[in-house]
């Protein structure tokens, strides 16, 4: 592996940095995005349980707070439903916003290096080519281990720009989706708790009068 680096030239160790920080931000986005995690499989269930039992309390309400995902959000809209429907909705879409903002953590900077990739291995390559035509026109085509080395510098960066960029833009991709199917999984719970929790109150009103 060194000796690859080392026969790649200077450019070699960019795309080594790319490589260790897109597989850091990747093992960091697989731990974070986990669904047990962000949208857990029965919160929901255990929250309208609590509701039905009157068992919800400011202390449950503050440790769903303290979670990441779905939890967060939760929280946000139990601590204003008693000022509305519209006003637990706008909370909850408040919370969701910084939820979605720490699930596309990182994301940026994996889509960075996806495109700086490639361009780092391709300005390699041009380096690399320019040394080949400098011995060309300093030796000559005699010495053709010379040249066959200068090429193989100005070929290794490419094909190690390429090696980064192809599973980084892999695993972008994987992350984006999982991202949006987070999203839409909170998105339908937070539209459930609303509706079951208001369409509870308001029919208790109805009946009341």
């Amino acid at each position: 592996m060194l000796t690859f680096i080392q026969t790649g030239g200077f450019f070699m160790w960019p795309l080594l940095a790319c490589s260790i920080l897109a597989l850091a931000i990747i093992i960091e986005r697989f731990w974070t995005l986990r669904k047990s995690q962000v949208t857990p499989k029965n919160l929901l269930l255990e929250v309208m349980t609590r509701l039905r039992e009157d068992k919800m309390n400011v202390e449950y309400i503050r440790s769903m707070q303290a979670q990441k995902g779905l939890g967060f959000i939760f929280a946000a809209g139990l601590l204003n439903s008693k000022h509305g429907r519209v006003a637990m909705k706008e909370s909850m879409q408040e919370a969701a916003s910084h939820v979605i903002h720490e699930l596309e953590r990182f994301m940026n900077f994996l889509g960075t290096i996806v495109a700086v990739a490639p361009l780092l291995g391709l300005l390699g390559t041009v380096v690399g080519m320019i040394k080949v035509f400098s011995v060309l026109m300093e030796q000559g085509s005699g010495n053709m281990a010379l040249l066959a080395g200068g090429i193989s510098e100005a070929l290794l960066t490419t094909a190690g720009g390429l090696g980064v960029a192809i599973p980084a833009l892999i695993f972008h991709r994987y992350f984006s989706r999982q991202i949006d199917v987070l999203v839409v999984s909170m998105e339908q719970n937070s539209t459930k708790l609303v509706d079951a929790l208001h369409g509870e109150r308001e029919t208790k009103s109805g009946a009341a009068q």
